[in-house]
């Protein structure tokens, strides 16, 4: 299939899905998956991302970093108890959601348990190529958006690197857990520390140039952004991502107003990212690769859903300006996205190249995961904070905005019209 086809029908795709969502009021992560999947091999077959072949591993990574230096633009963690509430939910997910994401994938999907182990880190992420779209659309209140954009933006990273190293594991590439702890230490801290050296750096030469040049400031940051990526990512595997999370948050800190700018056009540049990507990975699917799994995967995923309640729950001790409300909202928003898709598939092909049986499960299960989160958690989340009043209100429209002041601008030409246009020029 022609490479050129394959980018053009993701793209078309993926601007149908927003425009359906934006004319109907559906959450655009479930419309962009359907229409992947439609597009793609469990469907017409029109989009065949195999037809890319070693280009769309590195331009998939560049693209996610992008969604990521986004996210890092936008953390503000203002305050102690939002501060300890990420990193208690952070802490908790590592420890926990890794040790029953692995268990449930051997009990009930029947993946072995190095394969399990794998899947255990890479469901882990929750990433904010879904969150932020779905929270953003929904309006949910600022401090639990906060919370699970962040949540998202540390753990999808560290759940890359640590699902890579287990890989290398259950390959023999490593000694035993030791070597493993040392180098998810190395790579996570080598890639935040190579991060925040690079924001610094950058945001010395964005300080240097005029204000107006807003084209400019925006071909350096991406620049040094994916240099610093593809840097990392040559020496440290999968180091990328915290170094590109760590570059947004230096430079959303340091330059504040300036940066409010910066991310502006970052921020639909990031979304054309998840427009593209996320049709895109979906396509890559086959239900002859979830068959296999039948009711045990399925059974896997929802108990899995379920399991993220009990996290919450220990997450919260000692956290009492945490409500039930905003712990069951917790509990039950945590889709998986682009970072996910990616890394399984990949990791597929590792597998499948070491000979080691079981890849396509692995795969199979973790873009099962996907499906059910996405399409459950993405339908049914706005219908919850509504239930459970944790909505922004919704902002007056320009339209309803224009009426008014068209009315009142009536209502001046009407008998007594001046003691209107005097009212309203005294408000």
């Amino acid at each position: 299939m022609n490479s050129e086809l394959v980018w053009g029908t993701s793209f078309f795709s993926g601007a149908l899905a927003q425009w359906i969502a934006q004319c109907s009021g559906l959450p655009a992560v479930v419309l962009l998956l359907a229409l992947g999947l439609l597009v793609g091999e469990a469907g017409f077959g029109l989009v065949q991302p195999a037809a890319l072949g070693s280009g769309l591993e590195p331009l998939v990574g560049l693209l996610v970093s992008l969604v990521l230096f986004d996210g890092g633009l936008n953390l503000r963690l203002a305050g102690r108890q939002l501060q300890r509430t990420v990193i208690q939910l952070v802490l908790v997910r590592l420890v926990l959601g890794l040790v029953g994401g692995a268990t449930l994938a051997h009990v009930l999907a029947g993946l072995s348990w190095p394969l399990a182990w794998v899947f255990g880190a890479i469901v882990l992420a929750t990433g904010p190529t879904v969150i932020t779209p779905l929270v953003r659309q929904m309006r949910l209140q600022g401090r639990l958006a906060q919370v699970l954009e962040a949540e998202g933006l540390i753990l999808e990273p560290t759940a890359a690197v640590l699902a890579l190293l287990l890989l290398q594991l259950a390959l023999g590439d490593l000694s035993g857990w030791q070597e493993l702890a040392g180098l998810l230490v190395l790579r996570l801290g080598g890639g935040t520390l190579i991060g925040a050296l690079a924001g610094w750096l950058l945001v010395l030469v964005l300080e240097r140039l005029p204000e107006q040049a807003e084209g400019l400031q925006l071909q350096v940051s991406l620049g040094v952004l994916f240099l610093v990526v593809a840097g990392c990512q040559a020496l440290l595997p999968e180091a990328g991502f915290p170094a590109a999370v760590m570059v947004g948050v230096v430079v959303g800190l340091r330059l504040d107003q300036q940066a409010g700018r910066l991310d502006a056009s970052i921020a639909q540049l990031a979304q054309l990212a998840i427009t593209v990507l996320f049709p895109l990975l979906a396509a890559d699917l086959a239900w002859a690769e979830l068959s296999p799994l039948g009711w045990g995967g399925v059974l896997c995923v929802l108990v899995l859903m379920l399991f993220r309640w009990l996290v919450v729950q220990v997450a919260a001790v000692g956290l009492p300006h945490l409500a039930w409300r905003d712990r069951l909202m917790l509990s039950w928003v945590a889709p998986r996205g682009i970072v996910t898709a990616a890394v399984a598939s990949l990791f597929a092909l590792d597998l499948q190249a070491a000979g080691v049986p079981g890849g396509g499960a692995l795969k199979g299960l973790v873009f099962l995961t996907i499906l059910i989160t996405v399409g459950l958690q993405g339908f049914s989340a706005p219908w919850l904070a509504a239930r459970l009043d944790l909505l922004e209100p919704e902002l007056p429209s320009e339209t309803a905005l224009d009426a008014a002041a068209g009315l009142a601008a009536g209502l001046e030409q009407q008998p007594g019209g001046e003691q209107v246009g005097a009212l309203k020029a005294a408000q």
